[in-house]
């Protein structure tokens, strides 16, 4: 089996005292986060940041002590497992400009918005995870 890697962000920001999330919906339909394939000798963390700051136009905060990873096989592709690791980052003041030859489009969605719109099972449960980090980690 073929194995490809895929590292993002998770990405927050706070509009009028309500935490909103980064969510990314692709040319194929469906709703996730930034990410994208790892480059040479790249590390993860170098990856998401170039991937999120190329498909969504910002640069985010890492949040220390977050890092969430799922695979799942690619419907596509025959024999293909792909990892997808994800970091937290928080932004403000910066402008999202979606790469639209990648992305149907990027959207600023609440915690219940955006369950209620991801199609996929480990997507909910990574932003579940990176929920329950934010609460724990600020009260």
């Amino acid at each position: 089996m073929k194995k490809e890697k895929s590292c993002g962000f998770i990405i927050f920001t706070n509009v009028e005292g309500v935490i909103k999330f980064l969510i990314i919906q692709q040319l194929e339909g469906f709703h996730s986060f930034p990410k994208g394939h790892m480059e040479g000798n790249e590390t993860e963390l170098e990856t998401a940041f170039r991937e999120v700051k190329e498909e969504v136009n910002i640069i985010p905060t890492l949040i220390e002590g977050f890092r969430e990873s799922e695979s799942h096989l690619i419907p596509s592709r025959n024999n293909v497992l792909k990892e997808c690791v994800y970091f937290l980052g928080y932004y403000e003041n910066q402008e999202i400009v979606y790469q639209e030859s990648e992305l149907k489009g990027a959207y600023l969605l609440t915690y219940e918005e955006a369950i209620s719109v991801f199609e996929y099972e480990n997507t909910k449960e990574l932003l579940f995870k990176a929920n329950q980090f934010l609460i724990n980690s600020y009260k």
